[in-house]
């Protein structure tokens, strides 16, 4: 397919110098358009497209800056490069505040010229880009694609339209494996700041000592290993929203200095004096008790107040099961379309153990699963024999009667111990997957390892 040129609008009343720059951008591959006046730009960008505007600012009718305004009411993306023989810092600002792209004088240097023009192309990409993944992203958080039709997932999801166009913090709570991401998505992109970022941290994943720096950011030399200023994440989510993923997890002194940044609406980088103005909605989400671990003094009760401004409760996929056959199916879909796979269902017998199975890793453990079908499965339907874990379902009852007798001998920290090991097998030594599939942080996992010796 034929790559399309890029087309630029050359707007100066010297006709000379328009002859000159039309053949000197036909031959760095632009498609290009004049106008010999303000007024004559200002209804050529009305009647088409263009990707550049290269203009004059002293013309006899209309000038570039009054020209560069009325153009920008009408397409504020457009990139707008101003040129003159009258340079001036008075004319650049002025130039600038009007929203030029980049101001360059005449006689124009050939060099800087392309290389502006090359250098706007890439800002037009860029956007384009940012375009499109914001619009992917939209559509992946839609809540169109949050699949459920019973009557627990219809109450979250119209929570969800509610409290979404409101700039309220929400706290969703909810096992681990829920989707607690996906909703927290989905309450974003259905707000008046769907068009503004949408940045997410983990705070079980990140270090005590790095954690300020991440959410904050530091300056040059704040600490060893500093070579540079970094921007935290609630000064790149500004203007849209924030998402603190387990922050249960959050060490005590951290809470403080959340609990501030909520209520003073600044923050300060590590290492920095000033204070930073930030305009964030904050979305939280937990699996744990919060009320319990304020109880053990593990979290305070002021931060928590903050943050439960608005709850949404995600129901584990036990307490939802007339939805396993959809989500079963759409995730069917999914990973047989990613893998070119034929696969066009599940048999009877399959889906009757799906609907009967707990699912201790909720949703993410279906999906885990039916993945892990697809890419070995050799039929036209998914079996049981595809879906070897469902063989350990806790439903079944020659499983129940058989270790029974063997649990009732066992101390809690036996069978403790015996599950995380159980679980870490069937995900293949994945502890990123086993934490997530038990409920539990990376760090608690890696301590309980430890403990039994199973790793250093």
């Amino acid at each position: 397919m034929r790559k399309k040129k890029a087309s630029v609008l050359i707007v100066d009343d010297d006709k000379a110098h328009r002859t000159m720059l039309r053949a000197l951008l036909d031959g760095w591959g632009y498609e290009v358009f004049e106008a010999d006046d303000g007024t004559v730009a200002i209804e050529s960008v009305h009647e088409r497209h263009f990707d550049m505007i290269l203009m004059d600012v002293r013309m006899i009718k209309v000038s570039g800056i009054e020209a560069l305004e009325k153009i920008k009411q009408m397409n504020p993306a457009i990139p707008v490069i101003i040129m003159t023989a009258y340079a001036s810092v008075e004319t650049a600002v002025k130039a600038l505040k009007a929203g030029a792209y980049d101001y360059l004088t005449k006689p124009l240097d050939f060099d800087t010229l392309k290389l502006t023009l090359e250098r706007s192309m890439e800002h037009i990409h860029l956007r384009e880009e940012n375009r499109m993944l914001k619009k992917s992203l939209g559509m992946h958080f839609d809540t169109r694609n949050i699949i459920g039709q019973s009557k627990s997932m219809k109450n979250v999801l119209e929570k969800v339209m509610q409290v979404a166009p409101s700039e309220a913090t929400v706290m969703i709570t909810g096992e681990s494996g829920t989707g607690k991401e996906l909703i927290a998505g989905a309450i974003h992109y259905n707000s008046p700041r769907k068009d503004g970022p949408f940045i997410k941290i983990n705070c079980a994943a990140i270090t005590e000592t790095l954690l300020e720096s991440e959410l904050f950011g530091h300056e040059k030399g704040a600490f060893t290993g500093a070579d540079r200023r970094k921007e935290g994440k609630f000064y790149l989510a500004n203007g849209g929203s924030l998402l603190l993923d387990e922050v249960s997890e959050m060490p005590l002194t951290m809470q403080v200095k959340l609990l501030r940044v909520l209520q003073e609406r600044e923050i300060t980088r590590v290492g920095g004096e000033g204070v930073i103005k930030i305009d964030v909605r904050l979305i939280v989400a937990t699996n744990r008790n919060l009320q319990e671990m304020i109880r053990q003094s593990s979290f305070r009760e002021d931060l928590y107040y903050r943050l439960n401004v608005v709850n949404l409760e995600v129901p584990s996929l036990s307490k939802r099961k007339e939805d396993i056959p959809l989500l079963a199916q759409h995730f069917l879909n999914i990973f047989t379309e990613k893998n070119r796979k034929q696969i066009k269902g599940f048999t009877p017998k399959a889906m009757d153990h799906l609907s009967q199975y707990d699912w201790p890793g909720n949703v993410r453990e279906l999906m885990n699963l039916i993945e892990r079908g697809v890419v070995l499965s050799q039929s036209n339907y998914l079996d049981e024999i595809d879906l070897p874990i469902l063989k350990k379902s806790p439903l079944e009852k020659s499983d129940r009667n058989s270790e029974g007798a063997e649990k009732k001998e066992m101390s809690l920290d036996q069978v403790e111990k015996n599950t995380i090991l159980e679980t870490l097998e069937q995900e293949d030594g994945n502890k990123s997957a086993t934490a997530r599939k038990l409920g539990i942080t990376r760090k608690t996992l890696h301590k309980k390892l430890k403990q039994y010796g199973v790793m250093p």
